[in-house]
């Protein structure tokens, strides 16, 4: 059974985006997406994405994170492997997660399994 984790920032019972581990990849979904699609990456990419929201310097980012419409505050979450796998999100979801990100919540995620 896989564990998913959300940010702190997010509140109880709120939808956010989670994160788990297995041995070989990283995964991440959204509670409130209506497709139920889940990422799947690796952990140096999912490394890469956060140092990215951290504000750290990378070459090159795994993971496409766009707006669905100027109208709408929601996004979507792309991994550049698997472009047509979309994870739902909105602004204000997506934003809990950077601040977690930030805070180090997810840092365990991106070190190698002993």
């Amino acid at each position: 059974m896989q564990t998913w984790q959300k940010s702190s920032y997010c509140g109880e019972g709120e939808s956010c985006v989670h994160v788990s581990a297995s041995p070989d990849a990283i995964h991440m979904t959204e509670s409130s997406d209506p497709t139920g699609t889940v990422l799947t990456t690796t952990r140096t990419d999912f490394g890469q994405l956060v140092r990215i929201l951290k504000d750290e310097p990378v070459t090159e980012s795994p993971f496409d994170v766009s707006v669905a419409a100027e109208d709408t505050d929601l996004l979507y979450i792309r991994a550049r492997a698997v472009p047509k796998k979309v994870v739902t999100t909105t602004r204000v979801q997506w934003n809990a997660f950077v601040l977690g990100v930030r805070a180090g919540e997810f840092d365990h995620f991106t070190l190698e399994p002993h």
